[in-house]
């Protein structure tokens, strides 16, 4: 009667505790896929504040419509390699009426 409970016992026993010794699997299987890179060990690659300031503060664009200014600011933010997607044009300005059709 002994031996069947110590044969359970030593059984539960593996599945519970981890292996040790000679025998053990590795603890983490060897991967090919690199580590992940964190966003903050390269270098800030976007324009400075500053450089986004003189965009928005340029007097020649501050006097165009409001079109035209908003294309400014994106040959602007070009020439510093940025993608400007008219962030700060209202939609009411791009869309008519008369050119809607239902």
């Amino acid at each position: 009667m002994r031996d069947p409970i110590v044969r359970a016992l030593v059984w539960v026993l593996r599945l519970v505790l981890p292996a040790r010794g000679c025998h053990s699997a590795p603890a983490t299987p060897p991967t090919s896929e690199p580590a992940p890179v964190s966003p903050w060990s390269r270098p800030w690659t976007a324009p400075s504040s500053r450089d986004v300031r003189a965009v928005f503060k340029d007097e020649h664009a501050r006097e165009l419509p409001e079109l035209q200014r908003e294309r400014a600011y994106a040959a602007a933010f070009a020439r510093l390699g940025v993608d400007y997607d008219y962030p700060t044009m209202p939609l009411g300005s791009l869309v008519k009426p008369e050119r809607v059709s239902a």
